[in-house]
Parts: C-alpha cells; structure tokens; sequence
C-alpha cells in the first residue's frame, strides 16, 4: 500500500524521473504510475509533484518535449537530454553514497569512507 512521503524524500523524485526517462520517452502521468511500480508502491508521486518537476528540469535543460496527439488529446513526452544525462550520473553517485552511509549506521557499523 502507499503512503505519503516523508520529509526525507527531497531530491528522490528527481532522480526517480530522470532515472526513468534514460531508458525511453515517457509522458506525465506514465511517470507517476511508473514510480509506483518500479518501487513497488513505496513512493507514490502525485502528478502535483510530478508536472511542476517536469517543467523545471525541462527549463533548466535536463529534459527535452515534444507535443502529440493521442487519441485526440494532446500528449506531452519528456526525455533525457545530455544535460540531464550528466544530472542522473551526479544524483546517482550523490545518492549512492548517501545509502551507503546511512546503512551503515542503521548497521551500527559506522561510515567508512570508500567501502
């Protein structure tokens, strides 16, 4: 079941929606439901989190769009630029050491550096 996300949460949706838009094109709400699947409904994004994501990485030229229609509705799908290539390479290496860190506490072993 899902839940909302707690604070500690910030930065996941972006490295979430990059992450799954290097594999292929994919549009708004293919995002959310994307999320909620690959993470086996442990994060669920609403499309109020998601779109306003969309709009910024795709300003700050992490994203690219093109508009189509599908089934006579106007679909928008969003993919991975170089730009947003390099963003998903530093997030990753960020959040990677971050979870090492952290599990290592949760151990109670400690931090050690390059381990």
């Amino acid at each position: 079941m899902a839940s909302t996300n707690p604070a500690f949460m910030n930065g996941v949706p972006e490295l979430l929606v990059l992450r799954l838009l290097r594999s292929r094109e994919m549009y708004g709400y293919e995002i959310v439901q994307a999320i909620r699947e690959e993470t086996g409904e442990v994060v669920n994004l609403a499309e109020g989190v998601i779109y306003p994501l969309l709009h910024a990485l795709e300003r700050g030229g992490a994203l690219t769009s093109r508009r189509t229609a599908v089934n006579g509705r106007s679909r928008i799908y969003y993919a991975l630029s170089p730009r947003g290539v390099s963003r998903l390479d530093e997030l990753t290496g960020l959040w990677s050491r971050l979870t090492q860190a952290l599990h290592q506490v949760i151990k109670g072993e400690g931090y050690v550096p390059g381990v």
